[in-house]
């Protein structure tokens, strides 16, 4: 008997199988169209991997209780393949999405399963193919008895740090598809963050792709240490077959998205949640589709006059890397935030100290310092934000200056760094023990007799103003 089964063999769940199979697992496999079950079969030797043509035939190879792992595209197409299974299950069987469904698509179909006696695991799945082969970084929500029946498999085919699966039960329904949710929007910001880091070091200090390149290979031996910086590295360092020039210079600069970002700042807005760095590199990712409409404007609307300023090259590239650090210190409180405040309107008790760990291998946005996250929650499991834990605030103080001169710079040169300027006015907000909202909240009370509370006695007023 097969141990489990995988629905959807594109290049994700070709590659889950493989992992499976290369783990010790007996791994049923079937795909809605025949071509890619084939294309997976003449790809690998191994006696582990039974292919099936039929849903029930599929179904019947397992052992009980089934637990089947679909990798097929969020939506709709969840729906028809688990409509197609549920006439050939039974009371226990579990199904694992480990697709990027919305995490209250998740729920609705946990509460569907959960009343015919069937386990829905959503989980989230991060790092690419290469990490679906080798080892990704697994977010699981649902029922923990459930979690618990798939945890061998599971732990088994998560990447490793440290002798440490990064694989942890995250919370119930669609907790762990939530979490994979916040990810991307982390990653989204991590990625633009370091574009604008990049487009300094280019377009401020005149340095070339070949140097950048050396630059970020540099930082990644240090406290930007990441999977992130890394490829960035390696990206800038590579050169176009046709043309001999920077691969990078040969892109279209219009960048694409799959929802998951959106999802994150929608939620966010929906439950008062501060998003502005995540929900920034979303709108940056929206202008850049404008490619025409850029071109066009480029010869209408004027920028500042370029300065004759020569800046030190070496005292400048402090400043950006510091700049940069400060920028993810910000995206990453934002985004676990985010988990903290989600998880108290929901009662998810999102494990936020294991979260960071569990990001460390397997997953895009992996990075040194998610080792110092874990360490603030397990200081103080109650942190409201991590700007606040004494590390992130130390660094903050020294390294705000470096930000704050990058931005300057750049506004004064007429250069776009949403990410870096959401990044200070995020933090600058967040300290700000006085601000203007008193203003804000007595206009609202002009126009709308919205009220307010006064900061010398209880209670709700309103002021007749005219």
């Amino acid at each position: 008997m097969n141990t489990i089964g995988v629905i959807g063999l594109g290049v994700m769940g070709s590659n889950i199988a493989l992992n499976m199979a290369n783990k010790g697992e007996q791994v049923a496999v079937y795909n809605y169209t025949e071509d890619l079950t084939h294309q997976l079969m003449k790809k690998v030797d191994v006696q582990e991997i039974t292919p099936y043509y039929e849903v029930a035939e599929f179904v019947q190879s397992l052992e009980t209780p089934r637990k089947i792992f679909l990798m097929v595209t969020a939506g709709g197409p969840i729906d028809s393949v688990i409509g197609s299974l549920v006439p050939f299950l039974e009371k226990g069987d579990i199904i694992m999405d480990g697709g990027n469904s919305h995490f209250e698509d998740t729920e609705r179909r946990y509460d569907d399963l959960k009343a015919k006696g069937i386990g829905y695991l959503g989980i989230g799945i991060s790092g690419g193919e290469v990490g679906a082969l080798t080892g990704p970084s697994i977010m699981p929500g649902g029922d923990r008895d459930d979690y618990e029946k798939a945890a061998p498999i599971l732990t088994k085919i998560a990447a490793q740090v440290d002798d440490t699966p990064c694989c942890v039960y995250i919370g119930p329904k669609g907790a762990g598809h939530f979490v994979k949710m916040v990810h991307n929007g982390i990653e989204y910001a991590d990625m633009q963050l370091i574009a604008e880091a990049y487009t300094f070091l280019r377009e401020k200090l005149h340095l070339s792709v070949d140097e950048i390149a050396d630059i970020f290979e540099t930082w990644n031996q240090g406290e930007l240490n990441s999977y992130l910086i890394q490829i960035t590295a390696e990206i800038l360092k590579k050169k176009d077959e046709l043309t001999g020039l920077p691969l990078v210079d040969v892109i279209l600069d219009k960048v694409g998205q799959k929802g998951t970002g959106k999802w994150t700042s929608i939620q966010a807005i929906d439950n008062g949640i501060p998003s502005s760095i995540i929900t920034e590199s979303l709108f940056a990712r929206y202008i850049s589709s404008l490619k025409e409409q850029r071109v066009h404007a480029k010869d209408i609307l004027s920028g500042p006059e370029a300065d004759k300023l020569l800046l030190d090259k070496e005292e400048w590239i402090e400043h950006v890397r510091k700049a940069l650090y400060m920028g993810k210190i910000c995206a990453y409180t934002q985004g676990f935030t985010q988990y903290k405040m989600t998880s108290e309107l929901y009662g998810w008790d999102l494990p936020l100290k294991d979260i960071a760990l569990i990001f460390r291998g397997g997953c895009i946005i992996r990075a040194e310092f998610l080792n110092i996250i874990s360490e603030a929650y397990e200081a103080q499991p109650d942190l409201n934000n991590l700007l606040v834990a004494p590390y992130f605030a130390e660094k903050a103080r020294d390294y705000q200056r470096g930000l704050r001169k990058i931005l300057c710079e750049g506004i004064n040169s007429g250069i776009s760094f949403p990410c870096l300027s959401a990044s200070l006015t995020y933090y600058d907000s967040y300290r700000t023990g006085r601000s203007n909202a008193s203003l804000l909240q007595a206009q609202r009370d002009y126009f709308g007799a919205h009220t307010y509370e006064r900061t010398d006695r209880e209670g709700v007023f309103h002021t007749n103003w005219q």
